[in-house]
């Protein structure tokens, strides 16, 4: 992979442009996991070899007993998500990402409810949210992590391109900065979002927050904002009126980033057949949760600097 980068170079697997994951290890000697990489939580969990819950059956779990640099501890660890939940136990033991190792608390998760977490290649979550979120108050991984540097990025791409992160720091060779905007609530990544707009037609969304969330796929946002933005827009299964659909844009801050319909629009293929459908969901959203979540259609557009040296997202642009 060809680039200029400040820290650690880590491959990510692109999953149908839908989930994207990279390998963490876990425990001496390493156990390995494909987890997704989510800047939307901020905990460490992958499956317990206790198990017994179906996702389990087929996915990578953690043994404590072969690891020589596991610590108990026993908390009760209870994660709640949008599409399901995980219950288990919180275990200490040293978490890697390429040659960055981290001593840490994380979730060894015994049971899963929720489709999702069967029909899902990953093994486990690795959460980069702040610590104000985390489950039992454990420290994140990018807390624990001996950097000085308190930084990574995502370069998100469509199949076959490669994606991969960078941590710490992000590709300076082939990427330049459009505009870094600060964090407005240190809970998720959170920006100020002024406004959205489907093609002339704005829609002032100052109520809002926009979550940089590696780990939804979608647009997600919430049905005052999303139905008028998706108003008229109607993807034909088989992608032939696509590039006639109306460009979509989100301005943070006083930065405008614009979609096209090739961006926001999911190409999908499975057993020879490809379909389109709209990578933009309304939601009814409890009352008090004011945000807009900016998945991975938005990020494969605007690669994404996350800095908690000073508490900035950065989005960028090709050379």
């Amino acid at each position: 992979m060809p680039g200029k980068y400040s820290g650690e170079h880590v491959d990510v697997k692109d999953y149908m442009n839908a989930q994207y994951f990279i390998q963490t290890a876990v425990g001496t000697p390493p156990q390995q996991f494909t987890v997704v990489p989510d800047t939307g939580s901020s905990n460490l969990w992958m499956y317990s070899s206790k198990c017994k819950s179906i996702a389990c059956f087929s996915h990578s779990k953690y043994d404590a007993s072969k690891s020589s640099t596991y610590k108990a501890d026993g908390e009760v660890f209870d994660i709640t998500y949008g599409s399901g939940g995980v219950k288990g136990f919180v275990s200490r033991d040293v978490a890697r990402i390429g040659d960055i190792e981290a001593e840490m608390g994380f979730g060894e998760v015994t049971s899963a409810s929720g489709a999702s977490f069967i029909a899902s290649e990953m093994s486990g979550i690795l959460g980069l949210a702040y610590s104000s979120i985390s489950v039992d108050n454990l420290p994140t991984w990018m807390d624990q992590a001996p950097l000085t540097d308190k930084s990574f990025s995502f370069y998100l791409h469509t199949n076959p391109d490669a994606s991969y992160m960078v941590i710490p720091g992000w590709d300076s060779e082939n990427w330049g900065i459009i505009d870094t905007h600060p964090v407005v609530e240190q809970k998720y990544w959170a920006l100020a979002l002024k406004s959205v707009a489907q093609g002339t037609k704005v829609i002032d969304a100052s109520k809002y927050k926009a979550v940089i969330d590696s780990g939804t796929s979608l647009l997600v946002g919430p049905k005052e904002l999303v139905d008028p933005l998706i108003q008229g827009i109607r993807v034909r299964k088989d992608c032939s009126n696509v590039k006639n659909l109306p460009t979509m844009s989100f301005t943070i801050d006083s930065q405008t980033y614009t979609l096209e319909p090739s961006d926001y629009v999911l190409s999908i293929t499975q057993s020879g057949v490809t379909e389109c459908l709209l990578g933009v969901q309304s939601m009814d959203f409890p009352a008090g949760f004011n945000y807009f979540i900016m998945g991975d259609v938005f990020m494969r557009k605007y690669p994404t600097y996350f800095n908690l040296n000073d508490n900035t997202v950065s989005f960028q642009v090709a050379k």
